[in-house]
């Protein structure tokens, strides 16, 4: 990679990673109501492989405000348990012996409060993933500069451009944490 598009193009394509992971993330996001989506990050040790929850049981919304998880062995139940738990989701699931019920508890202003931290902490998640990016981009460029394969000018040509890319992605993830913001403080 030395040539200054390839560079750019590259950089380019990893921030549009970084900005959808946020996106997936942030969809993980409650914003009232109980969706399975909550739990698709929620990964169960099974035969010591992080396993994800939904291969290993059925999980599904009986009503709003209820997740319902079937393991399909019941030694599992526990390690589901512990793994939701462990998720910093907020959730406390209920254990009938059979069954595993995740309550969705109605959003009060504390919870509200602290899914926004949650979202905002996603989002600079994904604001340093990017600089990191350009960080490599700028990298990239110096040494392609240092192996006479580009000229000063087209170097700093090129970092410019990698900070037109960041700053763009970056402006993204700060969208879609207003707007996730938005969705979570509606009452």
């Amino acid at each position: 990679m030395t040539n200054t598009k390839d560079i750019l193009k590259n950089a380019e394509d990893r921030m549009k990673k970084a900005v959808e992971v946020v996106r997936s993330e942030l969809a993980k996001i409650r914003t009232g109501k109980a969706t399975t989506a909550l739990l698709d990050a929620v990964r169960v040790e099974y035969y010591g492989n992080p396993t994800p929850l939904n291969k290993i049981a059925s999980v599904s919304t009986p009503d709003v405000h209820t997740i319902a998880i079937q393991p399909w062995e019941k030694s599992l139940i526990p390690h589901i348990e512990k793994a939701i738990l462990q998720s910093n989701l907020g959730l406390n699931p209920v254990n009938d012996g059979n069954i595993i019920r995740v309550p969705i508890p109605p959003l009060n202003e504390e919870r509200r409060r602290e899914l926004v931290k949650l979202v905002k902490k996603f989002g600079e998640d994904g604001k340093i993933a990017i600089r990191n990016i350009r960080r490599d981009a700028i990298e990239h460029l110096k040494k392609a500069e240092k192996n006479e394969h580009l000229s000063e000018d087209e170097r700093k040509r090129g970092e410019q451009e990698a900070q037109k890319l960041t700053d763009k992605y970056i402006k993204d993830i700060d969208a879609l944490l207003v707007q996730k913001e938005k969705e979570i403080m509606e009452v």
